[in-house]
């Protein structure tokens, strides 16, 4: 961490709720590239028994992880994840596979440095299952995209976006596979671009 800061790198937090495959690809560019410009100081999940959670912990880095069932309200939890951002010094959160709407807490204390990765070409096919409602609308190609978050559901301004071709009787396993390896490459590129100020908030192709 002090070799990190020493770089002057921007403390960002991931949060994760599933495989955590994107915060796995994220530690690893921290770890493989002197020039790589953020620093993973904090994962945050709401489900503490997630492989992501673990992922986190084997590489020693600070977690965070509630059932947000036991709060009163999501207001309630938002505050608790707040007062963690701030005693790490957190400047970005970056969404990896986080299941749950971001709510007004979070909002209010990082606008525009949220920043999300969403599996499918947006506006097309927002929520949980852009996968699956891909395949059955019979797209020929989806994709991925990159995203500020706002109070919608993958509504915020697109940073880039990826195309993905969709094969003819392809399952929802190979399709989001194939979308995995496009994230993995995709999300460290614009991260990069965002925090070097190489990428605004205008809408980018990344083909």
């Amino acid at each position: 961490m002090v070799e990190a800061e020493a770089r002057g790198r921007v403390p960002i937090a991931v949060f994760a709720s599933g495989t955590g495959t994107n915060l796995q690809r994220l530690m690893d560019v921290e770890q493989e590239d002197q020039a790589w410009p953020a620093q993973i100081r904090l994962v945050v999940s709401d489900k503490p028994d997630c492989l992501a959670v673990a992922r986190a912990q084997r590489a020693g880095i600070r977690v965070f992880a509630r059932q947000p069932r036991d709060y009163p309200d999501k207001a309630a939890f938002e505050r608790d994840v707040l007062e963690v951002l701030r005693e790490c010094g957190i400047a970005w959160i970056i969404l990896a596979g986080y299941m749950r709407i971001i709510g007004p807490t979070l909002l209010e204390a990082y606008p525009n440095r949220i920043l999300n990765i969403h599996p499918s070409l947006l506006p097309a096919f927002p929520g949980r299952h852009a996968v699956r409602d891909a395949l059955a609308a019979g797209v020929r190609e989806t994709g991925v995209t990159v995203h500020l978050v706002d109070e919608g559901i993958d509504t915020g301004p697109i940073l880039a976006q990826t195309r993905v071709p969709v094969d003819p009787g392809m399952t929802e396993e190979a399709l989001l596979e194939r979308i995995h390896r496009v994230e993995h490459e995709l999300y460290p590129q614009v991260i990069r671009a965002l925090l070097t100020g190489r990428l605004s908030e205008k809408r980018r192709e990344w083909d």
